[in-house]
């Protein structure tokens, strides 16, 4: 790390899954984000830098969990003295189909490994919630929905009993409605699948996306599978109102 964090209290949220968790979404945003002195990233080479929305090319991609950040800082959940930290562990056209987020898999590890790091930062720091979006690799790759089920059950219980947090809430949302369309029959199982997850752990929630948009609805580009990122913000506002009700959290 290139400055010492162990000095600094921080609220910890996980993000994990593919490329609309990693951010892949793009265009013109009503509300850019804001880069803030509050709100950090670990990244997966183990470096805490301000968080921020990123450049590639010529445009700007754009990230959920810095909407969800700032909403959780304008709500008044961040006690003074202490700073949010993002962990930035999801990796594009990756599921559990493709061997890379089950127990034993590479990413689930670096993620695991992300939280250990981040929580031996100082004793005061604290998981606060696990933001989810993945499933487009395992549709593709026609997993079960039984079997996708069985390993995002399996993922989320080995956080919460690994690093002792029974009550840590998890949140994970819907397919790009454009995407969800378009490939039919094929995402409807691994969707419900989750939804039914979520709705069966009283810690958890699932976020509706009807009415976000898709880089290709939104610039013109041939990719329906992605949340631009307009919707990627309102989106992570969603996820927020969510947090919100499921520990009866009330916003200023």
């Amino acid at each position: 790390m290139l400055k010492d964090f162990s000095a600094e209290a921080f609220d910890i949220i996980i993000q994990g899954g593919q490329s609309n968790a990693d951010g892949t979404g793009f265009g013109s945003a009503a509300e850019p984000y804001e880069q803030s002195p509050d709100i950090f990233y670990l990244t997966s080479d183990f470096i805490i830098v301000p968080a921020a929305e990123t450049v590639w090319g010529n445009e700007i991609k754009g990230d959920f969990s810095l909407a969800f950040a700032a909403e959780y800082v304008k709500a008044g959940l961040l006690r003074k003295g202490r700073k949010l930290l993002i962990l930035r562990s999801a990796v594009s056209g990756t599921g559990f189909s493709d061997q890379r987020w089950g127990p034993q898999d590479d990413l689930f590890l670096t993620m695991m490994e992300m939280i250990k790091t981040a929580l031996e930062l100082n004793r005061a720091n604290n998981l606060k919630v696990f933001l989810w979006h993945q499933g487009e690799t395992d549709v593709m790759n026609f997993m079960p929905a039984e079997a996708h089920r069985a390993n995002l059950a399996r993922l989320i219980s080995l956080v919460r009993e690994t690093y002792h947090c029974p009550e840590l809430p998890f949140i994970a949302g819907g397919f790009v409605p454009q995407w969800y369309q378009w490939i039919g029959s094929f995402a409807i199982p691994i969707q419900t699948a989750i939804q039914a997850l979520c709705q069966d752990d009283s810690r958890a929630a699932f976020v509706e996306t009807v009415g976000l948009e898709s880089n290709n609805q939104k610039i013109g580009q041939d990719d329906p599978i992605h949340f631009c990122r307009d919707s990627l913000n309102l989106l992570g506002k969603r996820y927020f109102k969510a947090f919100q009700k499921l520990y009866g959290i009330g916003s200023k």
